[in-house]
């Protein structure tokens, strides 16, 4: 990868900031955020390479308040021209939009926790290293139709604004994602990571094809409601939903969240956390500069955080928590969510349906319910219950007095999030995390399976 330097990306934003408050005045208020990130991308279908790219982009963006008025400009062009044309052209923006009375100001001086963590590896990541990955996921699956892509990302970020304030940080991400495929049942095998080391291609691929093996010409099963295992990949989807529309602090003051804080909103066992920090899974400040601390959003059950970026933490009368996003319509985000499964040590992974032991464990615990794999397509039907409605991927199984035994056809479901972990809902969680990419540049989602007394399979393959 071309790597820029910390002096190169802080130069930058420092040169759009003097331009910013030369143009806009004294009394101009003026945010710069530069981003650079190089990403390798290895992709493979048929069980073999067909596509490599790398691209590297330095994004330079600023915020200007000026006049009571606010906007806001990007450009991917760093040459001195660009920059100044960016700061004319937020400028002019600014003083024909509206005026915005909600004006927060800008973020002080604040020291976030640390800079990120940064794998070298994963820097100098070539070609060649994400064609092992692919390489030890394809002979793993034995001979099985494989697809995927393994891609290696770097990211910077340079913060300054005219609050004296500048902050940088860095971190990488590794990813592998591969189905393996038989004539009638896919298997997939997932895993994110801060090092290149954090993903084992061998063991992704294997779990893979056992999957597929497993789920191998399955059988239709009447709709309803069931007792169910949720794997990490499908409960990693729930924490997205959770994060963009209960925890936002926006979608709470608009009276779109059901989320009430100080109230047992949840099981008992349901732990939520949001930390930049954990595992280095993320930036440790937002694209306002603001610190991102520790964040409880669940406490054994109690809804106990938002999150929140500067204008909601104003009118909320708090602080914000870290979490601005660049389109201040979508509100703060966590994107870096840890359900905490129960302590104890980690079980030795095994081969099968159950990705891993603690899966076999919850699933010993049913005398007739479902195993799922994995969610996808999922889309919001309500969003104040969070009544999402999606379909099952990559493997499906009945269980029956404890053992997967019968793979079953994929089913649409119809479920409301919070109300599937609510209090007395959630019946075990596992005590097996896994770090899976998230929906965010710089986001991942730690997570554990749960066994979860009820969930709303709406339709069938027969509809």
């Amino acid at each position: 990868m071309s790597v820029s330097n910390e002096r190169e990306l802080a130069g930058l934003a420092e040169q759009v900031l003097a331009n910013a408050k030369r143009a806009g005045g004294p009394a101009a208020e003026v945010e710069v955020l530069v981003e650079r990130v190089d990403m390798g991308l290895t992709r493979f279908a048929n069980s073999y390479i067909h596509q490599n790219v790398a691209e590297a982009t330095t994004t330079v963006r600023v915020r200007l308040h000026a006049g009571g008025r606010t906007a806001a400009g990007s450009t991917t062009v760093t040459t001195p021209d660009a920059l100044a044309d960016l700061v004319d052209r937020t400028l002019a923006a600014a003083r024909l939009s509206p005026t915005d009375p909600g004006w927060p100001g800008l973020a002080p001086p604040a020291a976030p926790r640390g800079r990120g963590y940064v794998d070298e590896r994963i820097v100098d990541a070539s070609p060649e290293q994400r064609a092992g990955l692919v390489r030890a996921f394809v002979d793993a699956a034995g001979g099985l139709t494989t697809a995927g892509y393994a891609s290696t990302q770097y990211w910077q970020t340079a913060f300054v604004n005219s609050n004296d304030h500048s902050a940088y940080a860095a971190t990488t991400q590794v990813v592998l994602d591969g189905v393996a495929r038989t004539a009638s049942s896919d298997g997939t095998g997932r895993a994110a990571g801060v090092r290149l080391t954090d993903v084992d291609g061998g063991v992704l691929g294997a779990r893979a094809a056992a999957k597929a093996r497993a789920a191998a010409d399955p059988v239709e099963l009447r709709p309803g409601r069931y007792e169910v295992v949720l794997e990490p990949p499908a409960v990693a989807d729930m924490l997205h939903f959770l994060a963009v529309h209960c925890f936002n602090a926006k979608a709470v003051g608009e009276g779109r969240s059901f989320a009430e804080l100080g109230a047992p909103q949840f099981d008992p066992a349901v732990s939520l956390i949001d930390d930049a920090s954990a595992n280095g899974t993320g930036l440790p400040f937002d694209v306002q500069g603001t610190p991102r601390a520790r964040l409880h959003l669940v406490a054994a059950g109690v809804t106990a955080g938002l999150a929140h970026d500067r204008r909601t933490a104003a009118e909320a009368g708090t602080a914000s928590t870290g979490h601005a996003q660049l389109d201040r319509h979508t509100g703060p985000i966590a994107t870096n969510l840890s359900l905490k499964p129960p302590p104890g040590p980690a079980p030795i992974v095994t081969p099968g349906p159950a990705a891993d032991s603690s899966v076999a464990a919850l699933v010993a615990r049913i005398k007739r319910g479902i195993l799922v794999s994995d969610h996808w397509y999922t889309r919001v039907l309500d969003p104040k219950s969070l009544v999402v409605t999606g379909l099952t991927r990559n493997g499906v199984w009945l269980i029956e007095n404890g053992e997967p035994t019968t793979a079953l056809r994929n089913f649409r479901f119809t479920q409301s999030y919070p109300l599937a972990l609510a209090p007395g809902a959630v019946l075990g969680v596992g005590t097996h995390a896994m770090t899976l990419p998230g929906e965010w540049p710089a986001a991942a989602h730690v997570t554990p399976a749960l066994h979860l007394a009820t969930w709303h399979f709406s339709g069938g393959a027969s509809g």
